[in-house]
C-alpha cells in the first residue's frame, strides 16, 4: 500500500483531479455541479472530497467514536463545495502568475518513491496505476497542491507583517499563559518495523540513521518528518506537543531534558521501530521571558491572521471570476459575480434583431429567410 496517496480536500490542500471516465463501449458523462471559469467540478469530485474528509477525521482523532467522527464531518460538510471552488481558484491563479513547480513535483515524487522503498520512478508509476489512481492524476494532484501553497505564501502569507511591538503587546496581555513548569516541545521522526521481516530491520535502521545524519547536516527536521516519518504526526511535521517531567518514558525523558533548543537525540530503538526526537523548545520553570516565546507568539499571531486574510483574498478571486453552482448545491462563500451571463432573448428582442439586421449579412445557421 502506498503512503501519502490519499489527498484531502480543503483550502490549504489540493483539489481532486477532474475526470471523465471512459469505459469499453460507453462514456460516462459526469454531473457538473459547479463551474469555476473554464474548470468544472463534478458530483464525483464532491463525493470523493467528502470521503477523504471522513478519512482525515478518523486519522486526526483515532480514539473518537463513530458518532464523534460523524459529528466532526457534519460540521464541515457544508463547506466541502466551497473548498473545492477555492482550490480551483488558487490553482488557476498560480497558473496565471506563471508559477512553475515542476522541479518540486519531481522531487516530491522521488521522496514518495524512497519512502515506499520503490526501486525506480517507472515502478512507482506502475504501483500508483495499480492502486486505481492514474499516475498523471496523482502527479497533477501534487502539482495543484504546490501551486496553491505558493499562491498562499506569495499572495497572502507575505502580507502578514508581525513587528516586535505587536509581539510584545501580545506577550504583555497573555503573560499568565507563559508561566510554566520545566517542559520541552518535541518533534519526532519514526521509522516503523511493524509487520516487517527480520531481514528488513537493518535497512530500516539505516534509513533512520541516514535521516538523523540529514538533520545534523542542516536539513529541516519538520520537512523530513512530513516526507519520511511513518508516525501519525508526519503531516504535522512530526509535532508531538509539550511534555513535563513524568509524562515520558524514563529513558526518553532523560534524553530529551538534557537537550537544548533544536538539539536531537540519537536513534532510539523501540518495540515497533526507530525513533528520533528533536527538542523544539526547552522551557525552564517559571515565567518565560518574551524572547524565549517570541517564535511561539509569532506562530500564534500568524495562524490567527492567515485564515481571515486568506478568506478575504479568495473573495477577491471570486469577484473577478465566473463561478456558477448548480441549483440544489450550496457554496457557502458565494459572492456577487461581476461576470456578465448570457440570457436567452425575449421574443420582442428577437424580432427587433431581425428587423435591424442588414440584408447582406450572412444568415445564421438554422434560421429562415424573411
Amino acid at each position: 500500500m502506498l503512503k501519502n496517496v490519499c489527498i484531502c480536500a480543503g483550502i490549504m490542500l489540493l483539489a481532486p483531479a477532474l475526470s471523465c471516465l471512459a469505459q469499453k463501449k460507453s462514456v460516462v458523462v459526469e454531473e457538473v455541479i459547479a463551474r469555476v471559469n473554464n474548470d468544472a467540478i463534478t458530483r464525483s469530485d464532491l463525493e470523493r472530497a467528502r470521503s477523504e474528509m471522513q478519512q482525515e477525521a478518523q486519522q486526526d482523532c483515532p480514539k473518537c467514536t463513530p458518532e464523534e467522527i460523524n459529528q466532526r464531518v457534519a460540521a464541515e460538510d457544508k463547506n466541502v463545495l466551497r473548498d473545492l471552488i477555492d482550490n480551483s481558484l488558487l490553482v488557476q491563479r498560480g497558473k496565471d502568475m506563471g508559477v512553475n513547480v515542476e522541479t518540486d513535483v519531481i522531487k516530491r515524487l522521488d521522496e514518495i518513491r524512497i519512502q515506499n522503498n520503490i526501486a525506480s520512478m517507472e515502478e512507482l508509476e506502475t504501483q500508483i496505476d495499480k492502486s486505481g489512481v492514474s499516475f498523471e492524476d496523482f502527479k497533477n494532484n501534487i502539482r495543484n497542491q504546490m501551486l496553491q501553497q505558493e499562491v498562499i505564501r506569495h499572495e497572502v502569507g507575505s502580507k502578514i507583517i508581525l513587528d516586535h511591538v505587536t509581539v510584545q503587546k501580545y506577550y504583555d496581555e497573555h503573560k499568565a499563559e507563559f508561566v510554566r513548569p520545566e517542559l520541552v516541545t518535541l518533534r519526532e521522526i519514526f521509522v516503523s518495523t511493524e509487520g516487517k521481516q527480520e531481514s528488513e530491520i537493518p535497512a530500516l535502521r539505516k534509513k533512520a540513521d541516514d535521516l538523523l545524519q540529514r538533520v545534523k547536516n542542516g536539513e529541516d527536521f519538520g520537512e523530513l518528518a512530513k516526507h519520511f516519518s511513518d508516525g501519525s504526526t508526519a503531516k504535522q511535521g512530526g509535532d508531538l506537543g509539550r511534555f513535563e517531567h513524568g509524562q515520558l518514558a524514563p529513558n526518553i525523558e532523560q534524553a530529551v531534558f538534557a537537550l537544548q533548543r533544536l538539539q536531537t537525540t540519537d536513534v532510539i530503538p523501540t518495540k515497533t521501530g526507530f525513533l528520533i526526537l528533536q527538542v523544539g523548545e526547552h522551557y525552564a520553570a517559571g515565567q518565560q521571558p518574551e524572547e524565549k516565546v517570541d517564535t511561539e507568539i509569532q506562530d500564534r499571531l500568524y495562524n490567527e491572521q492567515l485564515r481571515p486574510t486568506l478568506r478575504a483574498y479568495l473573495e477577491t478571486l471570486r469577484v473577478d471570476s465566473y463561478v456558477a453552482v448548480k441549483p440544489g448545491y450550496a457554496d457557502t462563500a458565494a459572492v456577487p459575480s461581476s461576470t456578465i451571463e448570457e440570457v436567452p432573448p425575449t421574443p420582442d428582442d428577437d424580432k427587433k434583431k431581425k428587423k435591424s439586421a442588414p440584408t447582406s449579412a450572412t444568415p445564421v445557421p438554422g434560421s429562415k429567410p424573411d
